[in-house]
């Protein structure tokens, strides 16, 4: 907002005076904030920087000039205009100009006498104008943004109004410093990315908006006190002008209403569909007007080919090998994503969270459309969605809404069984968990665990107490088809010290393992073990 020494001693008012810059010429670029007459020598307390000084030199000691321009420097003093005739001639002393020199003061002389009110009023109707022109500025930012922000703006038009109207580039970032969307501003936007994660860990601000003179951003938090989300950042290599900071400050509001705004619209919908799902999944009779309110939201329930579908986020925890780690954060996540992926495929789906294990999708494909073609591209879709690792499971095709309980169902119990052994396919079908698959379905019968624990017991109970780990090896060799050899490798034994550890197991168990039943038997107690309670 304020003008420049350089800018001050250009106006004519002082041009009448017939300025010379005797000193300190790296200073020019300094702002002016106000301009101060003063002709006692200690008038550098009274100042709080930025001014530029007005005297004729009068008051001030012969022997004290290094020591006035010293204490002018160290309050931030602007520059400094002496008005030659009344105490020197023909020009100020030397040591005046070395000081002013050395503190990189500007130090400006004028040898025709100078009326400095209206220096004054000059300098002050400068900056007065700057600063309205600012507020205007700063009044048009706030329309267009508000605009903006009414009319739900996505990212990335947000962000290419910051570039137009600051003409720097600008990135809108995650906390973790992944880039989530950026307008280069005609500038090489490999550049502006390059190393780009290495470079914003490095800069930090302690205030919601500020700016980092090393690295030349200007940084604004995005998102609401207590869940912030996200940084706005301005790459500019001069410090901002307030307007800049204003079109920061205004972005940064309309990106987090935007995000608010779509989140809140997407949970109502995911709220909609969870409460459908569960009716097709309840035992109760399915209300009447289901069909309606399932068309309503765009996915028609009769004459059509209906699929359940179930996603589940893999995330293996130290020590439990298998167990799945989800929170209903990360199934809202998922949920969404599954959500994106039937948009994106243009298939009509019910899609939400109804347990804590498991995102659901009931898929609704014309009767004249191949199921498996649709099935691979929403699960491609998924998998490229998906912030995580994730199985994919589906039901049997049914074409009766009395029957998508059943395809859900199954659905969730593939993708139970799936996850213990996710391999690399797309999606999974009863038919591929096949043993796993039905242990999974009675994994809660009594007789099933009992037979587990029959099985294993004796093992289980040696590996807790000895430290020992015969489970472990006994299941490398079952998952080699009894390859003894082969699941020496897979043990990472040799093979003398494993057929040793075998018959410690046999021992401990009381069977032979050159039994093909008793291998089998062990086997599915294992598969069992490995699903938990």
């Amino acid at each position: 907002m304020y003008p420049t020494v350089a800018e001050v001693v250009a106006l004519p008012v002082i041009r009448q005076g017939k300025p010379r810059l005797v000193a300190g010429s790296a200073g020019l670029s300094r702002r002016v904030r106000w301009v101060h007459v003063a002709e006692i020598a200690d008038i550098a307390p009274l100042l709080r920087g930025g001014e530029l000084v007005l005297t004729t030199g009068v008051m001030l000691p012969e022997s004290g000039l290094a020591r006035y321009v010293e204490e002018l420097a160290a309050v931030g003093c602007a520059g400094l205009v002496v008005e030659l005739g009344r105490r020197w001639r023909d020009d100020v002393p030397a040591a005046l100009v070395t000081a002013a020199e050395r503190h990189g003061l500007p130090l400006v002389t004028l040898s025709e006498e100078t009326k400095y009110v209206a220096v004054t009023e000059a300098v002050v109707g400068l900056i007065v104008d700057a600063q309205l022109a600012e507020l205007r500025a700063a009044e048009q930012v706030h329309e267009t943004f508000t605009a903006l922000t009414v009319a739900g703006a996505e990212p990335a038009e947000v962000l290419r109004e910051v570039a137009r109207t600051s003409g720097l580039p600008v990135v809108l970032e995650t906390l973790g410093h992944d880039v989530l969307a950026y307008d280069a501003a005609g500038h090489d936007p490999v550049v502006l990315l390059d190393d780009w994660a290495a470079r914003s860990r490095a800069v930090t601000v302690s205030e919601r908006t500020a700016y980092d003179t090393a690295s030349g951003w200007l940084i604004t938090i995005v998102g609401a006190r207590g869940a912030d989300w996200g940084r706005l950042v301005m790459v500019s290599p001069d410090p901002p002008p307030h307007r800049h900071v204003v079109v920061a400050e205004r972005a940064a509001s309309a990106l987090a209403v935007h995000r608010l705004v779509a989140r809140d619209r997407e949970s109502l919908e995911r709220q909609t569909h969870r409460t459908l799902l569960s009716q097709l999944l309840g035992q109760s009779p399915q209300s009447p007007d289901l069909g309606a309110r399932a068309a309503a939201l765009g996915v028609p329930l009769e004459r059509r080919q209906l699929i359940g579908v179930a996603v589940r986020p893999v995330s293996v925890l130290s020590g439990l090998s298998g167990q799945t780690l989800a929170t209903q954060e990360v199934l809202r996540d998922l949920a969404e994503a599954t959500a994106l992926a039937g948009r994106r495929v243009t298939v009509a789906a019910l899609v939400g969270v109804v347990d804590d294990t498991s995102v659901r999708a009931l898929l609704s494909v014309p009767m004249t459309v191949g199921v498996e073609g649709v099935l691979r591209k929403v699960a491609r879709e998924i998998h490229r969605t998906a912030a995580s690792t994730v199985v994919i499971a589906v039901g049997t095709t049914v074409t009766s809404t009395t029957d998508v309980r059943r395809s859900l169902g199954e659905a969730a119990h593939v993708a139970g069984a799936a996850l213990r052994a996710p391999g690399s396919q797309l999606y999974h079908r009863l038919d591929d968990v096949r043993l796993r698959g039905l242990l999974h379905l009675l994994r809660d019968d009594e007789r099933v665990r009992a037979f587990a624990d029959r099985e294993l017991g004796p093992l289980l109970a040696r590996d807790s107490t000895q430290g020992s780990r015969l489970v472990e090896l006994l299941r490398c060799l079952c998952e080699k088809g009894g390859n003894k050899s082969a699941a020496a490798g897979a043990a990472h034994l040799s093979r003398t010290a494993y057929y040793q550890q075998l018959a410690r197991i046999e021992q401990v168990l009381g069977v032979s393992l050159e039994d093909p039943e008793s291998v089998l038997s062990l086997y599915v107690a294992l598969l069992v073990h490995e699903m938990g309670p």
